[in-house]
């Protein structure tokens, strides 16, 4: 029996899994670097183990050290979570031969399946159905790619990691002209974020849906498919919504996914939770890679069967069998990825000061809580919000409820992006496939974000007019703002809009105005507005309405503005190269250096054509969001 569990991970993945060894008696072990140090994951552990430093190949990934934490510590199991390493047969080895209880595959079976390469080939002896595929550097003569029937060239193709998940080390390439460029680009980002720089290329599905089934097996022979989950809205290659079951496919393809996977688990002699996954495009079905772990979409198959999947891991772990048979399913989950990213997806950093997800019937993993400080060295996935109703469309309408009313003040996220998905007619009809946001972008957000809503703006005001009646220390009993002869309205101003609060607007009137909380009836409709200020931000949320406002000092201070033409770090990160050199002349869209941040490489490119009047960085230079990185004299035409 398993007596105390170290999780070599953090925060979401952490959290859930001391959450099931809570409910069966088992003390747990966090460890943690020195960015982590203050995590949730960290004060929710019976014990915890720092690693020292920040980067995750001097902690999270440090297998030695993790292997001593757990030597320190006195637990006598190991759960990987997801990530990391989580599919590194080296760790699972590791873990055994330190007389470990390993909660996970054997180390045989993660090797299989850790290079995507070596994968394809075992399952097609297996007999389940792969895409073609040529390994880049050897037997792929780049430029000029065989196609699948008549030695032609097959584009789109799509270049792949061998190692490691997550979208890291992916890319489409439309032309045999930008086929070299991207498979090197490719393995940077691999080497950079598994420590394998091995990358192959396979043909793009273009229209497939992204389809993947849950297996179990225990050590006594039984293997279980426990239902399909549909994946297919991505952006980078990552999953931000995820459903169980898939909406788009008929049972016979439903029954042939189910079979392949348990042909897969049984092909590598496979152990424990894991997942195999494929493209499907009509009646055709193609393997991609098996996960030798946990999934991060793994909430929406324990809604639907009704299982603790975690639980299952640590049973099967100590050695206990499975049943013969899986439960059956019941209704229909889907899940959203709530990330700290903007628009355009790039991660975000800071301080999450407030986070609040209502919703009835919801379920919400996270990692974070109000204070939470999200760095620049790993995912910047905030929490995981799951909804399960009887249909379909009863669990898509609470997630999205969930989202609309959920307070998020600090750091920007996709919330917004997530709504818009979750709202959208095509998803509504379950018309999904991996090219859908791309597809729906126009349609999904749109180009220029609207301005904050008036009566978001006027609570505001009134918020603040409140407060500092509250906080005056002389003439508290007069009204904040009070002459005795007025000459002018009363007016808030903030970098997004301003407002006249005195007097209010036609149509509007103030039921009630506190600090934190205002009532206004506008047109004969009642609305509350609840305002919170954070770090000089004043945030407006009421229901779906959501506003983040900067007030305006009424003496600003002189600011320093950035050239014409500067291009700004649009996040913390690394340069990792230098495209350029200063008095080269660019073309609108050239890449003009490349940072990596998060784990991802971001191409920073040139906004129109000119000159490169000024460099501000070199390769391997740390930058803070918003740094000057080089500055572009506009052509004029």
């Amino acid at each position: 029996m398993i007596t105390r569990l170290l999780v070599a991970n953090r925060g979401e993945i952490a959290r859930r899994v001391f959450r099931t060894c809570r409910e069966l008696g088992v003390e747990t072990v966090a460890v943690f670097s020195d960015a982590d140090a203050r995590a949730p994951h960290v004060a929710e552990a019976d014990a915890a183990v720092r690693l020292p430093g920040t980067r995750p190949a001097d902690t999270y990934l440090a297998i030695d050290r993790i292997v001593a934490a757990c030597r320190a510590s006195g637990a006598d199991a190991v759960h990987p979570g997801y990530g990391f390493l989580s599919e590194s047969a080296d760790f699972a080895r590791a873990v055994l031969e330190a007389g470990l209880v390993w909660v996970g595959p054997p180390p045989e079976a993660v090797a299989a399946m850790g290079s995507k390469v070596t994968a394809k080939r075992l399952m097609a002896e297996a007999g389940v159905p792969v895409l073609p595929s040529w390994t880049a550097g050897a037997d792929l003569p780049l430029g000029a790619v065989p196609g699948e029937d008549d030695g032609e060239p097959a584009y789109p193709l799509l270049v792949k990691a061998s190692a490691g998940g997550g979208g890291r080390g992916m890319r489409v390439v439309r032309s045999p002209a930008d086929l070299a460029a991207q498979v090197e680009s490719a393995r940077r980002e691999a080497e950079a974020a598994f420590g394998d720089g091995t990358v192959f290329v396979e043909p793009l599905l273009e229209g497939a849906r992204h389809v993947e089934v849950q297996v179990l097996a225990d050590t006594h022979g039984t293997v279980w498919a426990l239902g399909e989950r549909e994946c297919s809205i991505q952006r980078r290659h990552q999953k931000v919504v995820e459903e169980c079951p898939s909406p788009g496919i008929g049972d016979g393809v439903r029954e042939s996914l189910r079979a392949a996977a348990v042909r897969a688990a049984r092909a590598i002699g496979y152990v424990g939770a894991g997942t195999v996954e494929f493209l499907v495009k009509g009646e055709r079905v193609a393997f991609l890679e098996m996960n030798t772990r946990l999934q991060v979409e793994h909430p929406v198959t324990e809604l639907v069967y009704g299982v603790d999947l975690v639980r299952l891991q640590i049973e099967i772990a100590e050695g206990s069998a499975l049943p013969e048979s899986p439960p059956g399913p019941r209704g229909h989950a889907v899940e959203a990825r709530l990330y700290a990213e903007d628009r355009d997806h790039l991660p975000q950093t800071g301080v999450l000061a407030h986070v609040e997800i209502p919703g009835h019937g919801v379920r919400v993993d996270s990692g974070v809580e109000p204070g939470s400080v999200v760095p620049p060295y790993y995912d910047a996935m905030l929490a995981k919000v799951i909804a399960h109703g009887a249909t379909r469309g009863e669990a898509v309408r609470k997630l999205a409820a969930a989202l609309r009313r959920a307070r998020l003040h600090g750091v920007t996220t996709n919330r917004d992006l997530l709504v818009a998905v979750l709202d959208h007619p095509a998803f509504r009809a379950g018309d999904t496939h991996i090219g859908f946001l791309d597809e729906h972008r126009g349609t999904l957000l749109p180009a220029d974000p609207p301005g904050p809503p008036p009566l978001a703006v006027l609570a505001a005001a009134l918020a603040g007019a409140a407060a500092n009646r509250r906080d005056a220390r002389v003439l508290a009993s007069l009204p904040g703002g009070w002459r005795n002869v007025r000459s002018q309205p009363r007016t808030a101003r903030f970098e997004e809009a301003e407002t006249v609060y005195d007097p209010l607007p036609d149509g509007v009137a103030v039921v009630s105005a506190e600090p934190e909380l205002v009532v206004l009836e506008a047109d004969g409709v009642r609305r509350a507005f609840q305002v919170a200020r954070h770090g000089g931000r004043v945030y407006v949320d009421s229901g779906g309405v959501h506003a983040e406002l900067t007030p305006l000092a009424r003496l600003p201070e002189p600011v320093e503005r950035a050239a014409p033409g500067s291009l700004l770090a649009p996040m913390p990160g690394g340069v990792l190269r230098v495209e350029v050199k200063e008095g080269q002349r660019v073309g609108k869209g050239q890449a003009v250096l490349v940072l990596e941040a998060m784990k991802m490489e971001h191409r920073i490119t040139a906004p129109a054509a000119g000159i490169v009047s000024a460099l501000r960085v070199g390769t391997g230079d740390q930058v803070e969001a918003g740094a000057v990185l080089a500055i572009i004299d506009e052509e004029n035409t």
